[in-house]
């Protein structure tokens, strides 16, 4: 086991209905679960390795209510990383070395894959965008709030401690067989602070 931590800024997009009610342990709103998770990190370790500046992505299609069926997954790393960068953001987000990646593991009844490419994780205002050539493109836009503020959600079971809404104003994913195409649809989006050993 290998100390880690990670510090950034994360969004999701899903095909359900605002909000999703996944993170209170609920069914999905349809039938299905369709969920791109992104993780810029703005600064990171592995033992001495530095993560500052990469990013990454996961995909996951659950076929019913997510903490009742296994999902498939497969995991996006950044290109702009080093062999050694790579390989621990793969540990990491592999779940292989505790922390909030361990914790969704035993989730995935079937890892599709990981793959080097390039990830660009944009954000401008109150809107974000990722985009990985080919595979995925992604825009979505804060939720607001009658006070200005963008809409948040506290202390849910399954996510990060206070989330803040938001709605996907594009979304397509292609790869591993499946074709998603989704617009107005939820997102979150969260500042994260990671770490484990």
């Amino acid at each position: 086991m290998t100390n880690w931590e990670l510090k950034g800024d994360y969004f999701e997009a899903c095909n359900c209905e605002l909000t999703c009610p996944c993170i209170f342990l609920s069914p999905p709103t349809g039938s299905d679960c369709t969920v791109l998770l992104a993780w810029h990190i703005d600064k990171g370790k592995f033992g001495d390795t530095k993560l500052d500046g990469l990013n990454a992505a996961l995909a996951v299609y659950s076929p019913g209510h997510m903490q009742k069926v296994k999902w498939k997954a497969g995991l996006y790393l950044d290109s702009a990383a080093s062999k050694a960068q790579a390989d621990a953001l793969g540990q990491i987000y592999g779940g292989k070395h505790g922390g909030n990646p361990a914790c969704l593991a035993p989730f995935i009844g079937e890892m599709l894959g990981a793959k080097l490419l390039p990830i660009n994780y944009k954000i401008s205002g109150n809107k974000r965008s990722l985009n990985i050539p080919k595979v995925v493109d992604l825009e979505v836009e804060d939720v607001m709030g009658p006070n200005g503020k963008t809409g948040t959600i506290e202390n849910s079971p399954f996510a990060e401690p206070l989330v803040y809404v938001a709605k996907s104003k594009r979304f397509t994913y292609t790869d591993y067989g499946m074709d998603w195409e989704i617009s107005d649809k939820n997102s979150f989006h969260a500042p994260f602070s990671w770490k484990g050993a």
